[in-house]
């Protein structure tokens, strides 16, 4: 070996790089060999040893010892807020002050890694970071957690508050407390975390502290005096935050002496190293080269690699109680690594850990490939990206227009448009997106079908299957209980915006002077789609809108399909209120008009319900003008040419398909619904002679 090296460093440079690549071919120990090259290569030429030895520096420095932080220097927390309350920012300050990242005018939301979060400034997955900070002569690991602040990615805070003891609860001082703040504040004070409320935005020109402390008192009864007021922009107290976290916070619970425990609670697929888990040490100590088991599946791994994020993976050989890490133990397939797992050592089997509760899907929408194809691709991307957020439930499904695909169930509407970005731009797929539909339940009133069923109560998550009103009893429908915090100029807007949406109001309080927070119970369906913009909309921006889920209620049903000559598109059919159905019929229909490019042939576009049309619209087609040759002459020469073409096209509307484009699904359904409210008032003020509101007895539907 030592003469093959010899060899090597007396012919020149470009020789010596060609005998490399042979020797990669011939020795077998590569890595050994190689080492003593780069060694050998430094010496023979010092100016490209310096940077390499620059470079090895950067890339092989020394594993922290992690023994040196006992369960007592360790703090658990998490941030969480109403969306751009200033989380992320915060938690810049905070990497640069204990030296995480190094401080430049660009550190702007280094934790939001997704380009999806960047584009659309929002935080869309909670990420991890390990912070050294030394307080009174001592360091300290501090795990920090950024969470998400919009209410579709709540799964996100509660699965972060598990790993946590106590939060930092930020509130902007110009805005005040917010609907997502009252939720957030309810999540953390049912898991049992200490809570540290932090003012942000002090140095705005509109901030007004006073007022917002006097608002969490009221609200959270926190006393005042427990607020700490910042900047997380110009950096202003934030050391007092990290005071704050090392006095206030309990260490977590755990011994070293005790067996390994650990708890899954994030995870991701790397293409090379497989599915790296983010995970909480409850207990005992882990190093590097253990035989780990999964108590989901009982499988055995070996740990490849285990670590810190700072926020950057930093490898170290052990973690011990009370830390959060990463964790590489050679799982190539997704279903490996569920989060809520627990994870052991094989010769000290632990009972597992309770885990989370499964996320709720609110909103369903149907996903399929663009071309049957990339069903394969468009699969493993799904698998990919739901074990990275696994609030998506997933089911088979198929369409006879679009073939088979999946039917997701997603959080909210927001929700599935990032997912459905994440799929684009992560894993480059273009899918069709059905219009989004909430989960009804029908109680079946026939023998046979309760048999075939095994129940009496079934869920109804695609509009398709949507069972006749001859085989139920009744129909039900999901309830939220909603929170709206806003200026009490504009409560009177608001109440009418909920009462459109059929909902009731639950209470209304003060928490101010100028601030209002009222509770409404609402039918899902009515506020999944646009409300949450329309009341940004009618209160300039200062409106926040927070819901949790309240059961199910009777209500009166239908189903409404839309049919495209006379052919039923399956993908646009939804279920609506029987008071609403012609209004949201004809919006539907006027929004397909404008979405559905012209064809050379009429397209009619119809809304009906069971046999019976409701509301219809004409797309006109495009149309030669046959007479343009005709200068004179004979009537019956220029009626022999009009009768041809209106043949032609009575051939072609025959055997014509109609294509929707893929857009156009999310897009009617959402403007739909202001027009669907115009129409409501409209049918109100003109009434008719039997002075009834319901457009369908007026058409002589009967109930």
């Amino acid at each position: 070996m030592s003469s093959l090296v010899k060899r090597l460093c007396e012919v020149p440079l470009l020789s010596r790089v060609s005998h490399l690549r042979l020797c990669r071919r011939k020795i077998q120990n590569y890595n050994i060999c190689y080492t003593v090259l780069r060694h050998r290569w430094m010496k023979s030429l010092p100016v490209l040893g310096s940077s390499f030895r620059q470079l090895t520096t950067q890339q092989d420095k020394e594993a922290v010892d992690m023994s040196k932080f006992p369960v007592d220097r360790i703090r658990n927390f998490c941030i969480i807020a109403h969306i751009d309350h200033g989380k992320s920012t915060l938690a810049d300050r905070l990497l640069e002050m204990t030296g995480a990242i190094a401080k430049t005018e660009k550190n702007r939301q280094v934790l939001d890694k997704l380009q999806v979060e960047r584009e659309r400034g929002i935080t869309v997955k909670a990420q991890t970071a390990s912070l050294f900070y030394t307080h009174a002569g001592q360091q300290y690991l501090l795990n920090l957690i950024d969470t998400p602040g919009h209410v579709d990615f709540s799964y996100e805070v509660s699965r972060s508050l598990s790993a946590c003891q106590g939060a930092l609860l930020i509130v902007d001082a110009n805005q005040g407390i917010q609907a997502q703040t009252v939720a957030n504040f309810y999540l953390a004070f049912e898991s049992q975390l200490e809570i540290i409320p932090v003012i942000n935005k002090i140095d705005l020109k509109n901030a007004d502290p006073e007022r917002v402390e006097s608002q969490i008192e009221t609200v959270f009864d926190i006393p005042s005096e427990e607020c700490i007021r910042i900047s997380a922009k110009l950096g202003t107290n934030v050391e007092k935050v990290l005071q704050a976290v090392v006095d206030r916070i309990p260490p977590p619970v755990g011994s070293i002496s005790d067996p390994f425990k650990a708890l899954v609670f994030d995870s991701n697929f790397d293409h090379y190293r497989g599915v790296v888990a983010n995970i909480a040490v409850i207990g005992g100590r882990v190093n590097k080269g253990d035989k780990i088991v999964s108590a989901h599946l009982n499988k055995t791994y070996e740990v490849n690699e285990l670590g810190l994020l700072r926020p950057d993976e930093q490898p170290t050989q052990k973690l011990f109680a009370g830390q959060v890490g990463y964790l590489i133990a050679g799982m190539k397939d997704v279903k490996e690594a569920q989060i809520g797992d627990t994870l052991y050592l094989q010769e000290q089997p632990v009972e597992a850990l309770p885990g989370f509760k499964p996320a709720k899907a609110m909103v369903f929408a149907g996903m399929y490939p663009m071309d049957q194809s990339e069903y394969p691709a468009l699969r493993s991307a799904i698998e990919r990206l739901t074990l990275n957020d696994s609030s998506v439930t997933v089911q088979k499904d198929s369409s006879l227009a679009l073939g088979a695909g999946w039917r997701l169930g997603f959080l909210g509407l927001l929700h599935m448009e990032v997912f459905n970005q994440r799929l684009e731009q992560e894993y480059n797929a273009s899918v069709i997106v059905t219009a989004p539909t909430v989960p009804y339940k029908a109680v079946l009133s026939s023998a046979k079908l309760i048999k075939e069923h095994g129940r009496e109560e079934i869920t109804i998550v695609n509009p398709a299957q949507f069972p006749d009103k001859s085989l139920v009893s009744e129909y039900l429908e999901p309830m939220v209980v909603g929170t709206i915090l806003s200026p009490d100029t504009y409560t009177g807007k608001i109440m009418s915006l909920c009462l459109s949406r059929r909902a009731v109001q639950k209470n209304m309080v003060y928490i101010d002077e100028q601030r209002v927070m009222m509770k409404y119970l609402f039918p899902l369906n009515e506020i999944v789609v646009d409300f949450y913009d329309l009341l940004k909309s009618l209160s300039s921006g200062y409106a926040s809108f927070d819901y949790e889920n309240a059961g199910y209620q009777a209500a009166d049903l239908i189903k409404m399909d839309f049919l495209l000559n006379g052919r039923p598109v399956e993908e646009l059919t939804t279920i609506v209120h029987r008071a609403s159905a012609y209004s949201t019929g004809k919006a539907m229909c006027e929004r397909l008009k404008e979405s559905i490019p012209r064809q050379l042939f009429e397209i009619a576009i119809q809304a009906a319900i069971g046999s019976k049309v409701i509301a219809r619209e004409t797309i006109k087609p495009f149309r030669k003008n046959v007479l343009a040759k005709c200068y004179g002459g004979d009537i019956t020469r220029k009626m022999k040419l009009l009768k041809k073409q209106a043949e032609g096209k009575k051939k072609m509307r025959r055997i014509g398909n109609v294509d929707v484009p893929k857009d156009a699904f999310i897009n009617v359904l959402k403007s739909e619904r202001h027009a669907s409210n115009v129409g409501r008032k409209r049918d109100k003020q003109n009434g008719d002679e039997n002075n009834t509101s319901d457009p369908l007895v007026r058409r002589g539907m009967s109930k």
